[in-house]
């Protein structure tokens, strides 16, 4: 995966499969808040819309109950879906269990290498550290987490898929760190593509015509 699309919007879902290049959806319960819709049905919506995977997160409160919504979200398109599991030592069990079933989960809020290299062991497709909040959380370090998580999960199934932008600086730098997937609400991926410069050239060559 490269970039994928971070919203729970069905009109932002259709721009993004419009757009060609953007690989998944992930979602996240203030996101489905928003929408003011039950999760499962804002999930079956956003399958039947895009191509790609969409990413779900678990937000019951008991390991019992968080399974159980794993197989209802998995069950809409089991093709597509993929569970987003909040990083905890109970939740990495839980997941240890789910991925030999088939279901493919994502570890997210992650914020440190050993949990990391833990969701690598139990085989979790990614692990999702969030960006810009490690950055205000943590300081200036933000960077060398991620780029050690980039370098444990290096060779296994796993892959670091980074959240939470609130610019193109912060998406490049971490993409130099070397992290290839990379999720962002709209307006950051339709900024990726334009420049002020590029606008002015082809403004420039337009007199040309």
């Amino acid at each position: 995966m490269g970039i994928l699309l971070d919203s729970a919007s069905v009109e932002d879902a259709r721009r993004a499969q419009e757009l060609g290049f953007v690989e998944g959806i992930t979602t996240n319960p203030r996101l489905i808040a928003e929408t003011g819709r039950p999760g499962l049905d804002v999930l079956s919506d956003l399958v039947e819309v895009f191509d790609g995977d969409v990413f779900f997160q678990l937000t019951a409160n008991t390991v019992e109950a968080r399974t159980d919504e794993a197989w209802q979200a998995y069950e809409i398109r089991p093709d597509k879906v993929v569970i987003k599991v909040p990083t905890t030592t109970e939740n990495l069990a839980m997941v240890s269990k789910l991925v030999p079933a088939g279901i493919q989960c994502a570890m997210t809020a992650v914020y440190s290498p050993a949990q990391a290299y833990l969701a690598a062991q139990v085989r979790a497709a990614f692990v999702i550290p969030y960006v810009n909040r490690m950055k205000r959380q943590i300081g200036e370090g933000a960077m060398d987490i991620v780029r050690d998580m980039v370098r444990l999960v290096a060779g296994s199934q796993t892959q670091v898929l980074a959240a939470s932008f609130k610019s193109l600086d912060e998406v490049i730098e971490t993409r130099l760190a070397g992290v290839d997937c990379l999720t962002m609400p709209l307006d950051l991926i339709l900024a990726m593509g334009n420049h002020e410069l590029s606008q002015q050239a082809i403004e420039d060559f337009a007199r040309y015509l």
